[in-house]
């Protein structure tokens, strides 16, 4: 087990450094020049020189890519162009909003997305079942920010139940945290409800048609523990796995969520930072976002070990 957890750290490390490399030569090789955008309209040839040359972008790739690099591994994830401030610092400023929403949508989908695949599989063919199919494609074919709008105008202008828009930290109140996080949290569920309903519901449906589920079910054991003990036990696997891999889906909607919402987390920050081109903080950011997501999956495959005992590593 140890060694199978060092060897998954340690494979942590090219994907971080090919995320690296990609996001760096993406965001120089795309059309646009942020010492433009800092200079301003009325900046002359001279001014934008100066500027790229103060902010290093004057020299070659691999030079710019070698000393940003060593500033990644020492820590420093450099420094914004727009708001002079260390990335690490505005990230952790910025962490609370994004976490809270997170966590918010991954209880409210796990609450509401396995219990419903459960069920759906265990009336398998009957109007439930069917419903969830119809939902699973509704949630995957509308935006995430067409949903967001439409909850905006109908639950908090014309129903005025909930905040439009803003975030209140949970210091101050649980109600007015939860109040303000409502929307949003429902708004980036969808998607991953209806992934991980519909995973639930055919892994759910496998299991309850082998032999130890009849053998259950013949010594008498009630249906819920059937369903719970028995069939959701031995189909843990692949949901976890939907799971961690839904994660991804979570971070991109959380960009969305967030720019719609007015809520100043990292998809927010993000979004100012592509639109100001500012290179260290996007880096910086996608560097964060691509950790988080190794790291859900590492847990992931260690959790393997607990749902199943059969598996060895």
């Amino acid at each position: 087990m140890f060694v199978f957890i060092l060897r998954r750290v340690m494979s942590t490390i090219p994907v971080l450094i090919i995320v690296a490399v990609i996001v760096f030569l993406m965001l120089r090789l795309t059309p646009g020049d942020p010492a433009a955008s800092l200079v301003g309209n009325n900046g002359t040839s001279a001014d934008i020189a100066n500027v790229r040359a103060s902010l290093g972008l004057d020299q070659p790739l691999p030079v710019q890519f070698y000393k940003w690099s060593l500033q990644v591994f020492s820590g420093d994830l450099g420094e914004s162009y727009y708001m002079k401030r260390p990335v690490t610092q505005l990230i952790g400023q910025r962490l609370g909003p994004t976490l809270s929403l997170s966590i918010l949508t991954l209880l409210m989908t796990i609450l509401i997305a396995v219990p419903l695949g459960v069920l759906a599989a265990w009336r398998h063919g009957g109007w439930l079942d069917r419903s969830l199919m119809g939902f699973s494609v509704l949630g995957f074919s509308i935006p995430s920010f067409v949903i967001g709008y439409l909850l905006i105008w109908v639950v908090a202008m014309h129903w005025k139940l909930l905040p439009v828009q803003g975030y209140v930290p949970i210091a101050q109140g649980f109600g007015p945290w939860l109040s303000h996080l409502a929307l949003p949290a429902i708004t980036l569920s969808i998607i991953y409800l209806a992934l991980i309903a519909r995973v639930t519901r055919a892994s759910v449906s496998e299991a309850l048609s082998e032999d130890y589920i009849r053998t259950a079910r013949s010594k008498g054991i009630s249906e819920l523990r059937v369903l719970t003990r028995h069939a959701l036990a031995n189909a843990a696997v692949p949901i976890v796995t939907v799971i961690g891999i839904g994660v991804g889906l979570l971070i991109g909607g959380v960009v969305v969520t967030e720019t719609v919402y007015a809520i100043p987390g990292l998809g927010q920050l993000t979004v100012d930072a592509v639109l100001g081109r500012d290179f260290p903080l996007i880096q910086g950011i996608t560097l964060f976002f691509s950790f988080v997501y190794v790291l859900i999956n590492l847990l992931v495959d260690l959790s393997y070990v607990v749902l199943d005992p059969r598996i060895r590593y």
